[in-house]
């Protein structure tokens, strides 16, 4: 692949461009703002000019109820040896373009699991799509030509390639995607004209179960616009579990012992099944789960910190799995989570101990 044109220069595709720059790629960008455009090409994404002729890929960022209508335009316009977009629903604009009795041969859906709460060119980055799975949903009519600019694609943006059906990625994504979206947004709304006095009380749980309610609404309803049926599913299947979950909390509060004990297994169900499922997310690397220690060291609020404690724990050969912080409302200082193998937390916690960090239990 030597030239690409990404149409579309919002976080994903000037992402996308800003990668294939990066690795000698010539990339024209192309908007129906022409400012995003000029965006992304001041930050170094490609050019906002027309390429000479045909170039060797189109990538089409645009949200899903334009890409269609995008696609059919760019192929019947020959502007590319060959074409894909990277929507993050693929059944239903591949079918929109079978009705809009385009050749399909030279198209590829394709879909980077990767994001930010951010939107917009000046929010792309070059290592977005690093070590992330990129779904592709080839087809019987799919020309091997195609396949192979999609996958030196995926292997130039640094992501692991994944092939499924394309309604089957739907589904999918329904359940680790779309559905968490919304029930963080939900749990966020709780918040919204809460009492100051709780608010002030929010800890790392909240933070961690809302992370993503901060994301752009405009682009999530074009998102579950395209994939409602799927979603609708998996939230009904939730609402059942909301509904008995109400019940056993009702049970609770009753005087009798029988529906106390009745709630009390209802609830317990609840989380034993929440702990079944959160332990099939991959873990590091995609592997399996792994079991992690946590260490909790006091950190304090000042620059160069997280660099001494990471340089502390390397000198004691320790190697963190995983960090996480828990900022201290009001205070310049907060605990840092660091997760490693149980064996080394016996050296860690003497080696931090040693060089003067507070240990939290």
């Amino acid at each position: 692949m030597r030239t690409a044109l990404v149409i579309g220069t919002g976080l994903i595709g000037t992402s996308v461009a800003l990668a294939l720059q990066s690795r000698g790629v010539q990339v024209h960008l192309s908007d129906h703002d022409p400012d995003r455009a000029r965006t992304a090409a001041a930050i170094g994404a490609g050019t906002d000019e027309e390429p000479d002729g045909r170039v060797d890929l189109a990538v089409v960022a645009v949200p899903p109820a334009h890409v269609a209508a995008t696609l059919a335009e760019a192929i019947r316009g020959g502007r590319a040896r060959g074409y894909l977009d990277v929507a993050s629903v693929k059944g239903g604009p591949r079918r929109d373009l079978e009705a809009l009795g385009c050749d399909l041969t030279g198209y590829l859906g394709t879909h980077p699991m990767a994001g930010r709460e951010r939107s917009g060119p000046l929010a792309g980055t070059a290592d977005l799509f690093e070590g992330r799975p990129w779904v592709l949903t080839p087809t019987r009519e799919t020309d091997t030509e195609v396949l192979n600019l999609a996958l030196e694609l995926v292997s130039l943006c640094r992501a692991v390639p994944v092939v499924m059906d394309a309604d089957a990625h739907d589904r999918a994504v329904a359940l680790v995607s779309h559905t968490p979206q919304l029930v963080s947004s939900m749990v966020a709304a709780r918040l919204r004209d809460a009492d100051e006095t709780a608010v002030r009380l929010c800890g790392q749980g909240i933070r961690d179960v809302t992370r993503i309610a901060a994301s752009n609404p405009e682009m999530w309803l074009d998102i579950l616009s395209a994939n409602p049926g799927p979603v609708a599913e998996i939230l009904s299947a939730v609402a059942a579990d909301l509904d008995e979950t109400v019940r056993a909390l009702r049970a609770l509060d009753s005087g009798d012992k029988d529906d106390r004990e009745g709630g009390a297994a209802g609830i317990e169900d609840v989380l034993r099944r929440g702990n079944a499922g959160r332990s099939r997310v991959p873990g590091k690397h995609g592997a399996a789960p792994t079991a992690y220690e946590t260490v909790a060291v006091l950190i304090g609020d000042q620059p160069g910190e997280l660099a001494r404690i990471f340089a502390d724990a390397g000198r004691a050969g320790v190697n963190i799995e995983d960090v996480r912080i828990e900022h201290a409302t009001g205070q310049q200082a907060g605990l840092i989570q660091l997760m490693v193998e149980p064996r080394a937390v016996p050296g860690l916690v003497e080696a931090l101990t040693d060089r003067g960090w507070s240990i939290r239990q």
